[in-house]
């Protein structure tokens, strides 16, 4: 067991002449078409011009979003936007934000590391993936050559040696704030002896993938395509980011939010087959205030069992869903693996989403009239704006059951988790080439 790890050949934005808050954007599957537009007209060379040229996918049309990309970056390159660092590196990466009035800071560095099939065990995924993702972003790479965006990995090291190895008195690399107010503080290393440390301490790891599991099955599709003889070719590596378990991890869930109609009363009723179900009845007036006690609620009761809640059009009132039958008989009908059975998700879906709803598995993973939204707020916002019919308010992911799903090799459903914060594109760029 082991992973290998390794400084980049780092490609980053000349800030003599960007400013690193006008370049940098989210990973590209947070970005709709108005904020894209948004951050093109914040600067000509940001970084979304690279990660999602346009909307264009059709890759028998020139003007499609690869051929865009492709052309932004080595233009970027020739005219000394884009450049190359003086030696090898691993970015340190500090993020500094504040949720829920508590201010936390979570610690992570960006290198390359050898791309290692899921058989192996020393990587492992935890969510299923979608193909069309993982097309459009294979495409890309086929074309730039270059991991515009990192996979994030997270291992565990109680001693958190790599952190205690840190000099926080240099002068930073990039220190940007982006749009959602985290503060992004990057130190490069570049000296033998913490590269040789960080290498060291993950030599002996197992990680997880917390985010860009399409990203790194790209990556897979993409070492599998060039094939290279050379086992030191920079293919068989891909660019993540990597925090330690052990650190400040926060997980959010992915809400479930029902755009096919259905009958209010009709789905409650469906619920109760199965939920002990709580009323949180709201006026005008005290709305937000039972709003939070009912999302605290879901929090508290389920730590002690499967709990979620449920928010439907034109009804005054949140309802609180607490798993009362054991519905291993219905689990077994869609041969839900055993590790698998206490997650709230996986009930979800197979009990009221499949069998009592009737979605198939085909609109589910489609997300045909069904969506999963990642934005607590814009479940609630799709309700009361009249654009969905149905918001289940999943409770906050737990960090040690996504670890031993993961390590008796099963998977969650897709877009189970979001792990927050984001990691900003256009902080580095690694070089397939």
């Amino acid at each position: 067991m082991s992973i290998e790890v390794k400084p980049l050949n780092a490609i980053v934005y000349n800030q003599e002449k960007v400013k690193m808050t006008d370049v940098i954007a989210p990973p590209y599957d947070v970005i709709s078409d108005d904020y894209r537009d948004e951050l093109e007209k914040r600067s000509a060379y940001n970084v979304v011009k690279l990660i999602l040229a346009n909307n264009n996918t059709d890759i028998n049309d020139e003007n499609n979003r690869y051929n865009e990309a492709y052309k932004n970056y080595q233009k970027w390159l020739e005219d000394g936007i884009l450049v190359k660092t003086d030696k090898p590196c691993i970015l340190y990466v500090i993020q500094n934000y504040e949720k829920n009035g508590k201010k936390i800071t979570r610690k992570g560095f960006i290198a390359r590391n050898r791309i290692e099939d899921f058989a192996n065990k020393n990587i492992l995924p935890h969510e299923y993936t979608m193909g069309g993702p993982k097309e459009d972003r294979l495409n890309l790479t086929k074309k730039c050559k270059a991991n515009f965006s990192q996979v994030f990995l997270v291992y565990s090291d109680p001693e958190k040696q790599i952190e205690n190895a840190i000099d926080y008195t240099q002068t930073p690399f990039i220190d940007v704030t982006d749009d959602l107010g985290v503060q992004n503080i990057v130190y490069k290393i570049d000296d033998e002896k913490t590269i040789e440390l960080i290498e060291k301490v993950l030599s002996d790891k197992t990680c997880l993938i917390a985010d860009g599991h399409h990203r790194y099955e790209t990556a897979m599709n993409y070492r599998n395509y060039i094939n290279s003889s050379d086992n030191n070719d920079a293919t068989n590596y891909v660019m993540s980011y990597f925090t330690n378990m052990e650190d400040d991890l926060l997980i959010f869930p992915t809400h479930r939010i029902l755009t096919k109609w259905v009958e209010p009363y009709v789905l409650i009723e469906k619920v109760k087959k199965y939920f002990d179900v709580e009323d949180y009845t709201f006026d005008g007036t005290n709305k937000n205030e039972v709003k939070a006690k009912f999302l605290q609620a879901i929090e508290d009761e389920s730590k002690k069992q499967i709990s979620m809640g449920l928010y439907m059009k034109n009804v005054n009132k949140f309802y609180l869903l607490k798993l009362r039958e054991n519905v291993d008989e219905i689990l077994n009908e869609y041969e839900v693996p055993e590790v698998l059975k206490t997650l709230d998700l996986i009930v979800l879906h197979k009990v009221i989403i499949s069998k009592e709803l009737g979605y198939t598995q085909e609109e589910q993973m489609a997300q045909d009239g069904i969506l999963y939204i990642k934005q607590e707020s814009e479940a609630f916002d799709m309700i009361d704006l009249g654009k969905a019919e149905a918001s289940f308010i999943m409770a906050y992911p737990k960090i040690q059951d996504i670890k031993r799903i993961s390590e008796a090799g099963e998977r969650m459903p897709q877009k189970s988790t979001y792990f927050y914060p984001k990691l900003l594109s256009g902080i580095v760029i690694n070089p397939l080439d």
